[in-house]
């Protein structure tokens, strides 16, 4: 089907599903005589759906990983547990806290991985049980017009950390579908920040998908609340549903057939996705002081569609050392593609007894900018005992998925020129390979006729 006429046909079902989702939530009635309280209100119509909830990546922070070497097929892998230089922690020993008050701080601050996190941190991260499912926070994501702002941690009556939801009935009246800001309040700002993590922004400016109206989860298609993940080597959690460009798009999506028979080997994102952004490198063994008294580490960063993306063979298995992180692949192995990926390197503190990478918990540096004490607080929590923390750097391949830019998607000349953004010789040619590779006897003749038309 030519893409233009796909593009055409996904904009019609779009706006036909549009047209009935845009009804009203039927529990208005409900809500408006008897005002929201939680899960509670919701389980009248949606019996059972907290207790599910509770099963999901989403909640749980980790699954069951089958593609990444050097794990146990039987344990767990996620934020709740990992280790890797984006984070430099987790949810065990950067639970969210109240940090110690640096010396010459204005207020209290509260930080810690799990921010995000859709209950109340009392029950926290992998919690299960009525107090859980009651402590879900549902309008987070599913009401277009919930107040962010009561979502600050603070402390309760008994001292106890609380983060902090938005039950207004107010909020509960504007159920709907997951909007863009109900998505991206936590995934833009993931790492930090945001644009650092990700470094994309879902704007019309910057996707062609947001251009046409389109919000995540028409791709991240969700069931049971299990949403659907592509194939990130720095993603490992998952629902155990899968996401891809073929989802919407034929394998052979374009009207020219040259572009067609290149679909077995290059994957969609090399030519469609052509720029990232974000943090490219971050050294949390120096922290810099921040305006507000408190530290925050060294991170190198740029914005949406600043970075020009690197190319490597794909086979969506990973490979998992303690100084890399990254695709597997090779052009042989009948398996792979060539995919964009941004390349981040983070500089920590490794264990020279073992050579593993070391944990932090953030409260000390972010108070004090003493990193090792950081290094030794996690060692406590985690029960290591011996450790000897030396500095070092770890290298990470983020796949690239968003950002689809309207035009300007890589052409013939864009790789098979002498100068191309492939290195075919790093991606495993022969010397007489690339010569035939990049000629322009492969292209001329289209090139040129193309060039006419644009003219």
């Amino acid at each position: 089907m030519n893409t233009k006429v796909l593009v055409g046909t996904l904009m019609a079902g779009l706006l036909a599903t549009a047209a009935v989702e845009a009804k009203e939530h039927a529990g208005k009635e409900y809500i408006q005589k008897n005002g929201y309280k939680g899960p509670e209100t919701c389980e009248v119509c949606h019996a059972g759906t907290a207790k599910q909830f509770l099963t999901t990546v989403h909640w749980k922070h980790a699954s069951k990983v089958d593609n990444v070497e050097n794990l146990d097929p039987k344990q767990e892998y996620g934020m709740k547990n990992r280790i890797y230089t984006m984070c430099n922690g987790n949810d065990i020993v950067n639970n969210l806290k109240e940090i110690p008050k640096a010396a010459d701080a204005k207020k209290t601050k509260f930080s810690g991985c799990n921010t995000c996190h859709p209950g109340n941190h009392l029950s926290d991260v992998g919690s299960t049980g009525a107090e859980a499912e009651a402590a879900v926070d549902c309008l987070v994501c599913h009401s277009n017009s919930y107040d962010f702002s009561k979502r600050a941690p603070h402390k309760d009556d008994k001292g106890n950390v609380v983060l902090g939801q938005d039950r207004s009935t107010e909020a509960a009246l504007t159920i709907s579908k997951p909007t863009v800001k109900n998505c991206m309040t936590c995934h833009e700002a993931a790492g930090g920040g945001v644009y650092v993590k990700r470094g994309f922004t879902f704007t019309a400016e910057n996707d062609v998908h947001a251009a046409m109206g389109m919000v995540c989860v028409d791709c991240h298609k969700t069931e049971n609340h299990r949403i659907p993940t592509g194939f990130d080597p720095n993603n490992w959690a998952h629902g155990g549903l899968s996401l891809s460009c073929e989802g919407c798009y034929s394998e052979k999506p374009h009207a020219n057939e040259a572009y067609n028979n290149h679909t077995a080997h290059i994957a969609c994102q090399t030519c469609h996705i052509t720029r990232t952004g974000g943090t490219f490198a971050k050294d949390f063994t120096v922290w810099e002081k921040l305006s507000d008294g408190y530290y925050e580490p060294t991170t190198l960063r740029k914005e949406a569609n600043e970075t020009t993306p690197v190319y490597a063979w794909y086979n969506k298995t990973v490979a998992n050392r303690p100084d890399f992180i990254g695709p597997k692949g090779d052009r042989k192995d009948g398996k792979s593609k060539i995919y964009p990926f941004k390349i981040f390197q983070g500089k920590a503190f490794f264990n020279k007894k073992d050579g593993q990478l070391m944990s932090m918990d953030f409260a000390p540096p972010m108070s004090s900018g003493d990193t090792l004490a950081g290094v030794a607080s996690a060692a406590k929590i985690l029960g290591i005992k011996d450790y000897e923390p030396v500095p070092g750097w770890q290298t990470i391949y983020f796949g690239s998925n968003h950002l689809v830019p309207k035009s300007k998607a890589l052409t013939c000349n864009n790789c098979h020129a002498p100068n191309g953004v492939l290195n075919f010789k790093e991606l495993g040619y022969s010397e007489a390979e690339v010569k035939k590779l990049t000629t322009p006897e492969l292209y001329f003749e289209y090139m040129a006729e193309k060039q006419k038309e644009d003219w």
